[in-house]
């Protein structure tokens, strides 16, 4: 008998949480997008000691079709902390190495999905904005939640969440099962955009 949704949700997050070292109550909702932010941003630190053991839970839930949306979002986290080129952080590359076969091709899909982005917002010729004032937020939580919903492009530009979102809109390409959409609607607590 399976466990109900809401109960596995609530296992894997405290799992993840217990690896990443993040204390309780941090969270602010177990079961959401928070989950994911707090566990990214230890997860790619160079002193967790933990982030081999965390991928293998991240590269385990891809077993269940269920747990999709939840791992993507965690990685496209852990990819957008790690794009900023921090000391305190691993590398990309560094990261990349760690994961298992289906969390790679998971990264690599985001990958393609955040290149799309950057090509077709070049092209409309709008400006790109620097990353250098997100790199410098003091405030821990704020400073949580612009690292990983934004990335930093070689070029010291940025990209985010919203950047993705009128990406879908304009172009219609979200990744095979992943909406970025939904996931703004998540996090700003709405129904629409």
């Amino acid at each position: 008998m399976r466990m109900p949704w809401r109960r596995r949700q609530a296992g894997r997050s405290r799992r993840l949480l217990d690896l990443a070292g993040v204390e309780p109550g941090s969270a602010k909702d177990i079961n959401g997008p928070d989950v994911c932010r707090q566990v990214a941003l230890r997860t790619a630190h160079r002193d967790c000691g933990a982030t081999a053991e965390i991928l293998a839970v991240v590269e385990e839930l891809l077993e269940d079709e269920a747990e999709y949306e939840f791992v993507v979002t965690l990685l496209e986290n852990l990819q957008n902390v790690v794009s900023h080129g921090l000391d305190a952080f691993r590398s990309p590359d560094e990261m990349r190495l760690l994961l298992g076969p289906r969390s790679t091709i998971c990264w690599d899909t985001l990958t393609g999905f955040w290149a799309a982005v950057a090509a077709w917002r070049i092209a409309t010729g709008a400006p790109l904005e620097s990353s250098a004032t997100l790199l410098s937020v003091q405030n821990e939580d704020l400073r949580t939640l612009l690292w990983t919903v934004n990335r930093t492009l070689s070029t010291g530009e940025r990209l985010g969440i919203a950047d993705a979102v009128r990406y879908e809109k304009a172009a219609g390409s979200p990744i095979p099962g992943f909406s970025h959409i939904a996931v703004a609607l998540r996090i700003t607590g709405q129904s629409s955009l």
